[in-house]
Formats: structure tokens, sequence, C-alpha cells
């Protein structure tokens, strides 16, 4: 990065806006369709400086974005020239409609991004298409809910036409479904030794005994020793940890899954980002307080951490020398002291219902 870039804040605008930069920088959108934050450096998702951004808004380009699925048949600087006749598609419906005779078939699809499955899939078809047809299959980034779709498609398809021979079968942006399940997550949180895990175990073999959901069971001490391997018990690992174990748990979601963790997850900042990470994929977040007396925990424990923190053997420990911030409005707060597993189960599943669900959801 040069010395213009490393002056300009970096920003990853989202996959949107990258595929708009990339559009203009191949000759297949103007300007004028693009909006960037000016001045900036542009990143894609891997970090990599994609370009950046002057303080008019002009353009310097740096380096390609980061590889996605299905690179090859993308549109690369210096590729041939694409080969009339040629037919724009968005959508399986133009893919099983293609004209006898079509030498390029250009397909407008985003692979990159979170959020890319059904696009995914439409460029399998796609390249099964293109062979059954004899003819080539070139990707052109963009995604279905990118602002002036329309207009978007109309400027592609005057700028690869030649002599009329571009045929567009696109009517309209292509509405892909999301998952027939709405994804969920539940966060057990409390002391140590509260019962959280006791209870992620318990609410997962009912789900799956009950349920044809898949579910994920990300338990504190198992997440600590791979996931959150090296970090410590300080506030900023703390948090780290829950950050981790949220973005995992927001990608289960994402595809209709459920996930259940049960961190310590002391501080409402963090909770808060999960909860926000969550939704942000269309997922359903379910925030239990297991709220096990703190004397109730140390009578549990087996172990012996309480008396050895008491004891200042153990610095930062929740409820002891750390503290643990309390959810003000979670969905349920139970207190495991002296109740069946069984029944508070029970109660976790009446709060939440979608855990059993397997009706469509509209995402």
């Amino acid at each position: 990065m040069d010395n213009t870039s490393a002056a300009h804040p970096e920003v990853f605008p989202g996959t949107a806006t990258l595929d708009d930069l990339e559009l203009v920088r191949l000759g297949l959108l103007p300007r004028t369709m693009l909006t960037v934050a000016s001045p900036s450096t542009v990143v894609d998702a891997e970090g990599v400086t994609v370009a950046v951004t002057g303080q008019g808004g002009e353009l310097a380009w740096r380096e390609e974005r980061s590889s996605r699925p299905f690179e090859a048949w993308h549109v690369h600087d210096g590729d041939p020239d694409i080969e009339p006749p040629t037919v724009l598609v968005a959508d399986a419906e133009g893919l099983g409609a293609l004209p006898a005779g079509t030498r390029t078939v250009l397909l407008l699809a985003s692979t990159d991004g979170e959020d890319s499955d059904h696009a995914i899939a439409l460029a399998r078809q796609a390249v099964d298409a293109a062979a059954a047809a004899g003819a080539e299959l070139r990707i052109v980034p963009l995604r279905a809910d990118s602002p002036g779709w329309r207009s978007k498609v109309e400027e592609i398809g005057r700028r690869v036409d030649e002599a009329g021979l571009v045929h567009d079968l696109t009517t309209q942006p292509p509405a892909y479904p999301g998952p027939t399940t709405q994804g969920v997550v539940v966060l057990l949180t409390g002391l140590s030794g509260s019962g959280k895990s006791t209870l992620a175990r318990a609410l997962r073999n009912r789900i799956v005994e009950s349920s044809p959901r898949p579910v994920t069971l990300l338990d504190g001490d198992v997440v600590r020793r791979h996931l959150s391997a090296g970090l410590g018990f300080g506030r900023a690992d703390r948090e780290t940890n829950v950050r981790r174990i949220g973005w995992v748990a927001a990608e289960v979601a994402r595809h209709g899954g459920t996930a259940i963790a049960s961190p310590i997850a002391p501080f409402a900042a963090s909770r808060d980002e999960m909860r926000r990470m969550v939704e942000a994929q269309g997922g359903q977040f379910v925030l239990v307080h297991v709220a096990t007396p703190l004397e109730e925990c140390e009578r549990r424990d087996r172990k012996g951490l309480y008396a050895r923190a008491r004891a200042g053997e153990i610095a930062d420990f929740t409820g002891i020398s750390s503290p643990y911030e309390e959810p003000t409005s979670p969905t349920l707060r139970l207190d495991t002291t002296g109740r069946p597993v069984p029944t508070l189960v029970d109660e976790i599943m009446s709060a939440a219902p979608s855990l059993t669900a397997t009706t469509e959801t509209s995402r």
C-alpha cells in the first residue's frame, strides 16, 4: 500500500459495492453508477486493498479482490472479447430458455459474500446450461439486491452489445428464497457452576429427539480449547471469545440451523453484539440468563475454583474478582437451584417455540 492509500480511512463497503467497483473497473458500468465513501481505502472482506478514492471521488485501482466461488468463470481484465450472440440471464428460468446459437451466457450473479448460497447454486446450473448449449459462460458480479439493478443490467447489455446481438432474458431481480426454517441461536449466560452447560446439552438432546433441525452445541469449555485457544480471561479476551462464538452461531443461523452456546458471557456489550450478528443473518436470538445465585454456584464447585479465586490464586474470576453484568431483558431468567433439568428445558422450549418449528419462514 502506498502513502496515498495509507492516508485514507480503511473501509469495507460490503459485497454490493465491491461488485459495482469491479464492474466500473471492467468498463461494464460508468463511474456515476457507483456510490463509495470518499476519501477512503476500499478493502474486501479479506483485507485486500481494491481501490483508493480521493477527496473528489476519483478512483485509483490497486489489487483484484480475493477469489470467490466460480472465479475462473468471472469476467476479468485482459479476457478475450465476449463472443456474440450473448444472452443475459439472472435466474434459472432464463437458463432454461437460451436461444439456439447462443455463443456466450452472461450470468448476472454475485458469488461472493456471506449470503451467496443461492447465487452459487445458480452458477452451478449455469455451468451445465452453457455446456449443453455449446456456449461459453461468463459471470458478471451483480447482486440481486443491488440498488438500481435494472438500470445496471441495461447498461451492461449496452456495453457488451455488438450489432444488436445481446438477448436480455432478465425481467426483474431474482428473488432468492431464504432457508425453509428460521435459524435460532440460544445463548445461555451465567456464572461458572450455574448449570449452563448441563442445560445446553439437555436442550440439544431435546431438540434433536423431537425435531429434524440441525443443532450445533458451542460449549464454553470446548470453544476455549479450540476456537478461542490462547485467549486469556481479561475483559478484552472474554469479549473476543463471545464475538467468535457469536460469529459461528450466526453462520449456523444463516443456514437455518440452531446453535446453542453456553459461555459465561459476563459483559452486556458482547452479548448485544452477538444478538446483532445473529439478527443480521435473519436468525432469532434467544437469551437465557441462568441466574443461579453465587452461593449455590460455589456450593456446586467440585474443582474448588471459587475457593482458589477467593484466595487470590485465580485472577479475573467472574463473580469474585471480575464482574458479571446481569442481562436486563433476557428472553428467560432461570434459577436452577433444586429444580429438575427436564422442567427447565420445558421452560426454554416454551419461551422459544421456533426451536422445533420446521415451517417455512420469510426473510
